[in-house]
């Protein structure tokens, strides 16, 4: 286990990396994407603070994943498997259940309706991620994300 500092924009792993490792977000913010053969970011999940952040792909010591720091972050990098504690175990459920919500809605929410889950999911963050990060997350266009956004503004007034 060590504690890394990272500044914003740098690098934690990239794809075909060794995913060994488990990072617990000390401080910041980190996310989690892939780069498709078009070169199109598609974000897979946002790390903040007391989140924990790894890829876990079916293929042996070969990571899927970027995991990259959005702001100056410290985290905490584990061997996957080490120190399995009640806490670790709750974390890890916590992502566990955020991700398979997330396919859900990927899957049968409209794009409100998953904006909406965002900003459930995320309330610390919405205002410290680029709103092109966050169309990515959702699976939408920045355009759509304003649309939506205006939509939310006008359905939480009436």
């Amino acid at each position: 286990m060590k504690k890394l500092k990272l500044l914003k924009g740098d690098v934690l792993q990239r794809k075909g990396d060794s995913n060994s490792k488990v990072f617990l977000v000390e401080q910041g913010l980190l996310y989690a994407y892939i780069i498709d053969e078009k070169g199109k970011e598609h974000i897979f999940m946002f790390a903040p603070k007391g989140w924990i952040v790894a890829d876990i792909s079916l293929i042996p010591n070969k990571s899927e994943l970027y995991i990259e720091a959005i702001e100056d972050s410290i985290v905490i990098e584990k061997e996957r498997g080490s120190e399995i504690n009640e806490k670790s175990i709750e974390k890890f459920e916590r992502r566990i259940a955020v991700l398979q919500n997330r396919i859900i809605m990927l899957m049968s929410a409209s794009a409100i309706e998953r904006y909406d889950h965002f900003i459930k999911t995320y309330p610390q963050i919405v205002q410290r991620v680029p709103q092109r990060m966050i169309a990515s997350y959702l699976g939408i266009t920045p355009e759509a994300l304003s649309k939506v956004k205006s939509a939310n503004i006008k359905n939480n007034k009436k």
